[in-house]
């Protein structure tokens, strides 16, 4: 414990005496850390957008005005017993029109519109949803086969095109991210490889002294090795303070976004706080260790 006591002293005292340079090395871990955890806000975005698109995903068939509700009804039947359908739901002309007043309820202009026409100019919809985006192709294929004289207009939208847009995006933030975050974790291994050889410079003559009274390697070493795992777990402590202030002010825009969509980035960090910072205390102080290590074999050899 003695020993133990000694080292934490040590290494606090070689922190405190470079202090601008132990301050830039936290900084710069900083950094590092925010620019990781910013790839996995875009991961989470990204995957909360396409879930969005998935969800939303549908396929319409508009009916003729003036067809039979019994042959719309059988239709919808038909179309249910597809295996690549999940739902069929049928929206009526009353229904469409009371959705289409929904949806411009801010819009005076087109109620004022609607109202001169004096009649609804909607038409009945069967929406379909399908069971997997991926086969919704093999799904369109299967409705273009249905022949029915009730069928006015069909609307295949290629979902599967936006979403390879919204993974493209994803894609292409998440590697200029992580090409980023490798950039400040090289700058920091520099840097905290100098710090340890600018403390080893600062206690040449007491290293000196202690292999001469017969101290151990590993006594001479470990206040640096120490260091390391301190300076991680300063710059998690700061990118805590800092990076929730941060997730406070993106929340209100994800979800203006992510209208009826429960995406809370707050609550997913708070909910994996310990796994997230964890392994990223774990990862940075490693990389600390290794950095130090290498500066004490090279420049505190006897």
């Amino acid at each position: 414990m003695l020993s133990f006591y000694r080292i934490v002293k040590f290494s606090l005292q070689d922190i405190s005496r470079n202090i601008w340079l132990s301050m830039v090395t936290v900084i710069i871990l900083t950094l590092a850390l925010f620019s990781v955890n910013m790839l996995l806000v875009v991961k989470i975005i990204g995957s909360a957008a396409v879930g969005a698109v998935k969800e939303k995903v549908d396929i319409s068939l508009y009916v003729n005005p003036d067809a039979d509700e019994k042959e719309v009804l059988a239709l919808k039947a038909q179309i249910a017993n597809l295996s690549d359908v999940k739902e069929v739901s049928y929206i009526s002309k009353e229904d469409a029109l009371e959705i289409f007043k929904g949806k411009n309820s801010d819009n005076p202009e087109v109620l004022q519109a609607l109202r001169e026409l004096g009649k609804n100019p909607l038409t009945p919809t069967l929406v379909i949803t399908p069971k997997n985006v991926e086969t919704s192709d093999g799904l369109i294929h299967e409705l273009n086969k249905i022949q029915s004289d009730i069928i006015d207009s069909r609307n295949f939208t290629d979902h599967k095109v936006l979403l390879s847009k919204i993974d493209s995006v994803t894609d292409k933030v998440t590697k200029a991210g992580l090409f980023l975050s490798l950039v400040f974790l090289l700058i920091t291994i520099l840097v905290i490889f100098n710090s340890v050889r600018v403390a080893i410079y600062t206690h040449n003559m007491e290293i000196n002294i202690m292999r001469l009274v017969g101290a151990p390697n590993s006594f001479i070493f470990w206040p640096f090795l120490f260091s390391g795992i301190i300076y991680a777990l300063l710059g998690i402590m700061v990118i805590v303070f800092i990076f929730y202030p941060f997730l406070g002010l993106l929340q209100p825009y994800l979800e203006t976004f992510f209208v009826g969509y429960n995406i809370n980035i707050v609550d997913y960090f708070n909910r994996n706080f310990v796994e997230i910072f964890g392994l990223e205390f774990a990862g940075i102080a490693l990389i600390n260790v290794v950095a130090a290590w290498w500066a004490v074999r090279r420049y505190a050899q006897a």
